[in-house]
């Protein structure tokens, strides 16, 4: 049942409305002055208010601009005998949806009702769906008690609500695009759209038309003009995940648009402004592509405003029990199946395996679990073999790698090896980058790259 708002200083007004929006299956309130239809529409709920214009005291036209200052988004109906072309449009002007001029029938006055009353429903669904993107990707949908993720979540809180161009960077998988849609709709501009973009996912020769639009006719296939990304993101926020694979002729068109905040589209002559608020996200060394100059050094200052690194979910094992559980509930929800469990020895597992793509790879690996197993534990034998090898660090003998009968897993051993000796070095050189990186043999800029990459820390020495 809609609720409806009668506000006018006639009382024959007020009944002849009452009486016939309540046949009409409506509940009605009825005011008989500007300042209690005001009082009512800040302390309960309607889907409708009618206003009169001329009322003695606070006038029709001060109630608009009152609910326009509160932003109390109720549509309303200016009900008048003195209509003006001028008070019409100034009715608009502060959010009326439409405007009756007395007398009026009765029929046709209803039928303006219901076109206002389909907004009111459209406004109230938008406002719930808004609710539910907030709680979808509020700070709850970031699993973890470890430092490393709760430190995520406090460098969200400091700058999800600036308009400062954020770079994310992180392996794949760590969760790049749910923390930028955290730090949007946790932002001002969560009224507006998050557009996401893979600039590695589309091909080339169509990313100039994605990000910026086309006009019609500007190449073979343009038939009709189409906006881009940019222009779709104004006054919200758009996330340009994997920026690092952008052509060198594209990186220039950004870089412009990111300084000036204006841009043409593909064939077309006319400037478009725009205010969107950019969160770049890439799994590549951006600083390294800068040396080697596949990526311009410019782009790159103008984007690392705020440079924000994701750890790897080897760096917050802790989490991973958290993180099982999590998604157990969330896809069985989801995929209508039982719930099953993690035996001891299965998070062991678990808990022992270096997870190369991440979150993500944990995600994947539960969602076929859960849609698989048939009982209710997972033990080790449910899990692919590489989760059930033994990480038990290997010993050496006569110069040489015990292989087991079990087998082993070549590149984690490397990577172990490859690793310790780093943090060696590190500790013999007192952490001087350079003496350790003579001491591997190595240019200083790999080694540094290489602790980057494999989230190594030392000390403070950047010699």
């Amino acid at each position: 049942m809609h609720r409806i708002l009668v506000i006018d200083d006639e009382e024959s007004i007020r009944e002849l409305l009452k009486d016939f929006l309540e046949s009409k299956g409506s509940e009605v309130v009825s005011a008989s002055d500007g300042e209690t239809g005001l009082n009512l529409l800040k302390e309960e709920k309607f889907d409708l208010f009618l206003l009169d214009l001329m009322m003695p005291g606070m006038s029709g036209m001060d109630v608009l601009r009152e609910t326009a200052s509160e932003k109390i988004e109720v549509p309303s109906i200016v009900i008048t005998a003195h209509a003006t072309v001028q008070t019409a449009v100034e009715a608009m002007k502060l959010g009326a949806f439409d405007y009756i001029t007395k007398p009026f029938n009765l029929e046709e006055f209803y039928i303006a009702v219901k076109r206002a009353l389909d907004v009111s429903k459209l406004q109230e669904e938008n406002i719930r769906l808004k609710k539910e993107l907030k709680k979808k990707y509020g700070y709850n949908k970031i699993i973890g008690n470890s430092p490393p993720i709760q430190n995520v979540i406090k460098f969200i809180e400091k700058i999800a609500d600036t308009d400062s161009t954020v770079l994310i960077t992180g392996e794949s998988g760590t969760g790049k695009e749910l923390v930028a849609q955290t730090i949007h709709y946790n932002s001002s501009r969560s009224k507006k759209m998050f557009v996401p973009l893979n600039c590695a996912a589309i091909p080339k020769d169509i990313l100039e038309s994605e990000l910026f639009g086309h006009e019609k006719g500007a190449f073979t296939g343009a038939i009709n003009t189409r906006i881009g990304r940019f222009e779709l993101a104004n006054n919200g926020t758009l996330f340009l995940d994997e920026i690092g694979e952008l052509a060198p002729a594209l990186q220039v068109k950004m870089l412009r648009v990111l300084q000036e905040k204006e841009f043409e589209r593909v064939g077309g002559v006319k400037t478009i402004k725009v205010d969107v608020r950019i969160l770049a996200a890439t799994n590549r060394d951006l600083e390294t592509a800068v040396r080697e100059g596949t990526f311009r050094e410019d782009l790159y200052y103008r984007l690392n405003v705020i440079p924000f690194h994701l750890p790897s979910l080897r760096k917050m094992k802790e989490d991973i029990p958290l993180l099982a559980d999590y998604f157990i509930k969330d896809i069985s929800k989801r995929k209508k199946k039982n719930m099953p469990e993690f035996s001891r020895e299965a998070m062991h597992c678990l808990e022992n395996y270096r997870w190369p793509g991440n979150v993500r790879e944990l995600e994947n690996l539960i969602e076929r679990m859960i849609i698989l197993k048939e009982g209710e534990v997972i033990t080790p034998d449910d899990l692919p073999e590489r989760l059930r090898e033994k990480r038990q660090t290997q010993k050496l003998h006569s110069g040489e790698q015990v292989l087991s009968s079990d087998g082993v897993d070549l590149n984690l051993i490397l990577d172990d090896i490859e690793n310790n000796m780093i943090k060696q070095a590190l500790e013999i050189s007192k952490g001087v980058k350079s003496k350790a990186a003579s001491l591997l043999g190595l240019n200083r800029t790999t080694l540094i790259e290489k602790m980057k990459k494999k989230e190594i820390e030392y000390g403070v020495s950047q010699k």
